[in-house]
């Protein structure tokens, strides 16, 4: 949260006047996952373009990977911000007979590649953000 009042008051942002800040997620020592709204909407591409400037200046002033994402209400639009470029197919839940619920996101064979080593990562993210265990299944 520091560093976000410190690139709006002294680098100027100006995307960062009017965004609302919602909750930040660290995962292991070298990602922060930032949810906020920019007030420019949740259309993934516009969204992207006006997020990757503060991921930009973020990851130069923390020395770590940065994302930032909306604030989404179902698992679609969350994974869609997150995983982006990589298309969602979409997402499955798996009702268990222990009574737990897990998702599974679904996405097509010709994006794996852009996932790559990340696969994992980004399911534990998914699951921490989501309090559920999901999984990310490609070949469809």
């Amino acid at each position: 949260m520091k560093a976000l009042i410190e690139l709006e008051e002294s680098e100027g942002l100006q995307t960062l006047k009017k965004a609302t800040y919602h909750k930040a997620y660290f995962i292991d020592d070298d990602m922060v996952i930032i949810v906020m709204d920019l007030g420019v909407g949740t259309s993934v591409p516009v969204f992207s373009r006006y997020a990757r400037e503060i991921e930009q200046r973020l990851r130069e002033k923390l020395g770590r990977k940065v994302r930032v994402i909306p604030k989404a209400n179902d698992v679609r639009g969350l994974a869609t911000h997150l995983l982006y470029p990589v298309r969602i197919l979409g997402v499955n839940t798996l009702w268990l007979p222990d009574g737990s619920i897990e998702y599974v996101v679904r996405i097509p064979r010709r994006d794996e590649r852009r996932l790559g080593n990340a696969k994992e990562v980004y399911e534990r993210i998914l699951s921490e953000l989501l309090g559920k265990r999901t999984r990310i299944k490609s070949g469809y």
